[in-house]
Parts: structure tokens; sequence; C-alpha cells
């Protein structure tokens, strides 16, 4: 294949212009448009990070701040001189074939997803999930420079090693394509090798044939899909076995542009969603430095907001609706074995000095058998996307950290 055809086969979002992703906070939290100068945006823009509230981030941030915890974003570089970022960006890794290096985000979007993360909210900027956590930056293309450049057509699968072999404990990928390599996969395969928790955005194309992304089917990797302050799942959320875990999506303010000039509205989608399961990840890993890879994702499912039986997935929610709080807080949450993925039930190379590499590929995710084990309240839509979940609250309301979620679809905005 050559790199021309690799280039028009990824197909993957442009960074720049794709969804966030999130979910909901109490219905009451507002959110607004931002426009101003960053440095008139600090209590502006937080003020629209509403899932910030609804998951208890100031009771967690007594607890654990993500602090000794390095995460890999993969996207299209990190500006770490925006307010927010300065002192929060390591050295990282250019695959992309095209001038510059990762800390050149030619897009805006690897800077907001970093924000996401790791952001202080110094200086006007969004505040991260993840504030004591640090980011390696991995810049990788995106289907518009790749028809604008010469670029690397193996950039993917070269960012993804190269975050293996970094000190990043967690690798999180707001990008996704249709299209699945040999490269890639193995790529992945390596990096749980390595003991490395990964997470990747469903999609954002549900409408558009809703066709299945990767690396997020890819069975080592967590697809993370998006829904809104009301805990609804988005409309444009791609699912399917895909699906993992949710989290906030809609109504989270990014940068606007390359140019760090100001912020913008519109819903995040699931890249914003994979942000913030990253740094959701990050705070339980800074509470528990021993545990693996494995256990912190054991107990991110088991804590999954949800109404259906433990271990079977829905296809909008996976394992549920994500809540970190549940374990900082409350001391939930059921680690289980360090060396079996929660993902694959097999043995992991990279959590076990006797553990060897899988020989063959594992069978992506099962997903709930039938519709009705993701029915909730039973005011959903035939196709079951409309999950009223019960827990702790009111009626179509699920408790996720303190805040309201309920579940359900939401109109695409642009």
């Amino acid at each position: 294949m050559t790199a021309g055809m690799r280039q028009a086969r990824k197909c993957r979002m442009p960074l720049g212009g794709r969804l966030l992703g999130t979910v909901a906070a109490a219905a009451a939290l507002s959110v607004g448009a931002a426009g101003a100068a960053p440095s008139a945006l600090a209590a502006d823009v937080q003020s629209k990070q509403w899932y910030l509230n609804a998951m208890q981030a100031e009771e967690m941030w007594k607890v654990a701040t993500g602090e000794g915890i390095k995460v890999a974003v993969i996207d299209s570089g990190v500006n770490p001189s925006t307010p927010s970022l300065k002192g929060q960006v390591l050295k990282g890794f250019d695959a992309t074939g095209v001038a510059g290096d990762a800390h050149d985000d030619y897009r805006g979007h690897g800077t907001t997803v970093a924000e996401l993360i790791a952001g202080t909210g110094k200086g006007g900027g969004l505040k991260g999930l993840a504030p004591g956590a640090k980011v390696i930056p991995m810049r990788i293309t995106d289907t518009e420079l790749q028809n604008t450049h010469s670029v690397n057509a193996h950039d993917t699968e070269d960012a993804i090693r190269a975050a293996a072999d970094s000190d990043a404990r967690i690798i999180s990928m707001s990008f996704s394509s249709e299209f699945p390599s040999r490269e890639e996969r193995e790529a992945v395969k390596y990096a749980e090798s390595k003991g490395k928790l990964l997470f990747a955005a469903v999609g954002n194309d549900a409408k558009q044939g809703n066709k299945e992304q990767y690396p997020a089917a890819y069975p080592q990797v967590v697809g993370v899909s998006s829904a809104d302050r009301e805990g609804k799942v988005a409309e444009y959320s791609q699912h399917g076995s895909i699906v993992d875990i949710a989290a906030p999506g809609n109504d989270i303010p990014r940068w606007c542009d390359s140019t760090f000039q100001s912020y913008c509205d519109g819903d995040g989608g699931t890249s914003a969603a994979t942000a913030i399961a990253s740094a959701s990840a990050a705070l339980v890993w800074s509470a528990h430095p021993d545990w693996t890879a494995n256990q912190v994702l054991n107990v991110l499912f088991d804590t999954a907001g949800r109404d259906w039986e433990k271990g079977t997935l829905s296809k909008y929610l996976g394992h549920g609706l994500i809540r970190p709080s549940m374990n900082l807080l409350k001391g939930k949450g059921n680690p289980g074995a360090p060396d079996i993925s929660p993902l694959t039930k097999e043995k992991t190379p990279g959590s076990s000095p006797a553990s060897t590499p899988a020989s063959s590929q594992p069978e992506k995710k099962k997903e709930a058998a039938g519709e009705t084990a993701m029915a909730g309240s039973g005011k959903g839509q035939d196709d079951g996307s409309s999950l009223g979940l019960i827990l702790g609250g009111a009626a179509a309301v699920v408790v996720i950290g303190g805040g309201a979620f309920a579940v359900a679809r939401k109109r695409r905005t642009a």
C-alpha cells in the first residue's frame, strides 16, 4: 500500500472541527458561548465545564489530582504555552513527517484534549479533571493535513509505540478511523505488553453509517462513547460492541483553532469523552500507584453508573457512565487480578513477569444480551439508545459523583 493510499484510507476525524465527549451534570447548570480573549475567560469557561461539579471534582482533588501519572496524548500536537498547560506538558514525539514537533498543534484539538486532562485552569484556560497529571504529546495527522501535506503513512502506529516506550501509564487517543491495519493492531498489543492503559474515541458518525472505528475497536483498547449534560447518549456517538464506557462529551468549550486566541462552544463529542475517561483513570491510578492498568480499569468498570447486570455491556454505554468518585470518595470498586485484562479476560504480558504475549487476536467484548438489559426505566426508543437509569436518584436519573446524569440521546450540534 502506498503512502497516498494509506492517507486516503485513514479518513480520520478532522481533529479541530470534531466534537468532544461528555456526561452531563445537573440540568440546572448552564452553558453559554465563549468568545472572549483567554485572559478574560477563566471564570466564564470553567463555569461551562458542568461535569466537574457533577463528578465531584473538587472533593476528589482532596484525595487525588493525578499527581505522578503521565498521560500520552496522541493527537494534533499540544501547545505547552497556554496558561492552563504551562508546566504540564513534557517532551513528546512527532510522527507526522511534517515540519514542526509535538509542541506544534496545527489544529488546536490536541491542546484542548490535554487541557481537559491535565489543565491547571490558570489564566483563563480549561481546568483538567486530573490537574496533577502531566501530558506527553504524540503528534499525528488528521485527514485534512493528509490531504495537504506529504505525511508519514504509519504515524498512528509509530505514535502508539512511542507512547508505549515512554513513561506514560495512560494513552489517550481522541481520533478514529474505520480502517484497521496490522501495524496499528500490533502497536496496540505492544502497548498492552508494556502495561499501558489505552482509551480511544468510538467516533462521532453514528448517523453516517455507525461504522466500527479503530483504534477503539481493538480488543486491548477502551472504547469511549459520549453523553450530554442530562446523561443522554449523544445522537452522534457511535455504538456497538466497541463501546466499553461512557464519559462527558457535550457542551464542553474548546480552543477554536490553532491561533489559541479564544475558546468556542459546541459538543466535544467522543474526543472530549476520551480525555475525561483518561483523566478519570489518572485520578484513580494516582490514588493507587501500585495497581496495574488492569486493576485501574476493573475499578472504573465496576463503579460505572448502570441499571443492568454487572458484566454485561450496553452497546451505547458499555459498562456504564464513568464515576471515579465512587472509588476515591467511597472506596468502592474491586480491582481484581492484576494480570487479567477486564477487556479480553486474558492474561496480559505487561502485568506479570511470568506472562507471555498473546498469540492470537482475542474477540472484542460481548454486549448485553438483548436491548431489554439496557432499557432502564423503559422510556427509551425502540433502538434501545435511551437508557433511563435509576441509581440513587429520581426516575431517569443516575447519580454520578453527586451530579445528575440522565441517559438518553441528544441531537448533534455543529
